[in-house]
C-alpha cells in the first residue's frame, strides 16, 4: 500500500471536528462535521491537493464559528486561509432572510470569478448539499422549503443554478455532473 503524507489534512480535520463539536447539521440530527467530511470526499474525487482537501475540511468554520481567517492562515497557511476566506458567505447588515438574495448573489459572482482550486473546494461543499437537498425533497416533496429562512422554491433553484453556471469550469469532473443531474432532478419543471 503506497503511503502518502497526510499530515495537514489530519491536522484539519481534528481542527475542524474542534471548532464544530456538539453542533448539529441544521434540522438533520447528526453531528455538523459529517457535512465538512463529505466535502471532503467530493473534493478528493477531483484532486489529492492536501491543501485544497484540508480547505474543504476547514471550508465552513470561518462562516460558522468563532475561527478567524487569520487563525486559519497562522495554522495552516496563506493559501487554505484564502481557499476558506473564499467559501465563505459574505454578512450584510439586517435578517438572514432579507439579505439571502444578496447574499447569495454576490456569492455566485465571487466563485464565477474565483480561481479553479476555490471552486473545487466550493463544488465539494455545494454538492454535499445539494444531496442532503435531493434526499429531504424525495421525502418531503415542497414542504422541504419551508425550514429554510427563504422558503421560495423558484429562489433556490435561481441559487443552484446560478451556482452552476459559476462552476462550469470543473463540467468534466464527475462531481459537477452529480451536482447538476441532481439540481435537475430536485428543479424539473
Amino acid at each position: 500500500m503506497r503511503q502518502i503524507d497526510s499530515s495537514l489534512l489530519d491536522r484539519a480535520i481534528v481542527f475542524a471536528v474542534r471548532a464544530h463539536q456538539n453542533v448539529e447539521r441544521k434540522g438533520k440530527g447528526f453531528p455538523y462535521i459529517v457535512h465538512p467530511m463529505e466535502a471532503v470526499s467530493i473534493v478528493a474525487t477531483m484532486t489529492n491537493d492536501q491543501e485544497l482537501l484540508a480547505a474543504a475540511a476547514l471550508h465552513d468554520v470561518v462562516e460558522d464559528t468563532d475561527t478567524t481567517v487569520d487563525d486559519l492562515r497562522r495554522e495552516f497557511g496563506e493559501r487554505i486561509a484564502l481557499l476558506v476566506e473564499a467559501e465563505s458567505d459574505i454578512r450584510l447588515d439586517g435578517s438572514r432572510a432579507d439579505s439571502w438574495h444578496t447574499r447569495k448573489e454576490v456569492a455566485i459572482e465571487r466563485l464565477a470569478n474565483a480561481s479553479r482550486d476555490a471552486k473545487i473546494v466550493a463544488l465539494g461543499d455545494k454538492l454535499s448539499n445539494m444531496r442532503a437537498i435531493a434526499r429531504d425533497y424525495a421525502q418531503q416533496g415542497d414542504a422541504l422549503w419551508n425550514l429554510f429562512n427563504v422558503k421560495e422554491r423558484k429562489e433556490h433553484e435561481w441559487h443552484y443554478r446560478g451556482l452552476a453556471d459559476s462552476l462550469r469550469e470543473l463540467q468534466d469532473t464527475f462531481a459537477y455532473q452529480e451536482f447538476e443531474r441532481l439540481i435537475n432532478q430536485v428543479f424539473k419543471h
